[in-house]
């Protein structure tokens, strides 16, 4: 039997469940999660492989209408993951509204099949629900298959894959077997600091923050990973909320981040935050470029 490979890119609106469902696919956390929209900043690539095949998903920001320029490069990185890929998982859930049918209209400039995959089942009541939600669909584009699925409950994802598989074209293995995300320890540990931030902060806070991982360094005699961390906020303001009633905000996003990236990374880490304002960030290229946003 020939190899046959290809790329499949996941977008949806915020909050959907696309890096739920992109975790679930490789089977450990790459992408960081939360309640609030616009979690993701990056395009992240997860890989799975067997001996038939390699699928390359990539998640994708969630798209919205962007009020600043972070908003509009991370919404045009979303519509930019388009070009390329050998299909497109379009994610949706029990509710609609104007951005779904902003991205169904980026479908028809591409001639690859889009798979309707509707997330959250499990908050759906019946089949009937699930129904009224495939109706409102497919009426306004030909897709290549309709899959509901939960992705927090891992519910349907095997289904997904093997709906996925026959749409693949022969071609090389693009990365090496036991490789499964080209996300870095490095990013990743800026992520999952910043996820801990949107889990504890309210309102602008959480999408004024960018995570800078400032220093690494192996130390031979606590046989830790000590890592420095700058939070970027854009107002003193912030800073304030940030840290918290004499520093316990901040300390305990230090601690639930440190627990998560000893699980995660599987080894010791020992983890320090600093804040800091830089005023207006979101809306200077220069400062996206440093945080790793529209280059």
């Amino acid at each position: 039997m020939s190899f046959k490979s290809g790329f499949v890119t996941i977008i949806g609106r915020p909050n959907v469940g696309k890096s739920t469902l992109m975790n679930d696919i490789v089977g450990r956390k790459i992408a960081i999660t939360s309640p609030k929209p616009q979690t993701t900043r990056h395009l992240i690539t997860g890989i799975i492989t067997n001996e038939n095949y390699q699928l390359v998903f990539v998640d994708t920001p969630g798209m919205h209408k962007g009020k600043n320029l972070l908003g509009k490069k991370i919404n045009n990185l979303a519509i930019d993951s388009l070009k390329g890929m050998d299909a497109i998982i379009f994610m949706v859930d029990k509710e609609r509204g104007f951005a779904e049918d902003h991205i169904i209209n980026h479908f028809k400039e591409t001639n690859k099949p889009v798979f309707l995959v509707i997330n959250k089942i499990d908050l759906v009541k019946g089949k009937m629900g699930i129904d009224k939600i495939i109706l409102s669909y497919i009426n306004n584009y030909d897709y290549a298959a309709v899959i509901p699925i939960s992705a927090k409950d891992n519910q349907n994802i095997d289904h997904l894959i093997d709906a996925l598989v026959p749409f693949l074209k022969e071609g090389p293995m693009y990365y090496p077997k036991e490789m499964d995300s080209d996300q870095t320890d490095e990013k990743l540990m800026s992520e999952i600091v910043r996820e801990k931030i949107l889990f504890h902060t309210e309102e602008e806070v959480p999408h004024s923050v960018a995570v800078l991982i400032e220093h690494l360094e192996e130390n031979a005699e606590t046989k830790t990973l000590d890592v420095s961390a700058i939070i970027v906020v854009e107002r003193d303001s912030q800073k304030g909320i940030l840290i918290g009633n004499k520093g316990e905000r901040l300390k305990k996003i230090g601690t639930e981040a440190r627990k998560d990236l000893n699980k995660t990374l599987g080894r010791k880490i020992h983890l320090s935050l600093f804040v800091k304002v830089n005023k207006d960030w979101r809306s200077n290229i220069n400062e996206l470029k440093k945080y790793g946003i529209g280059d």
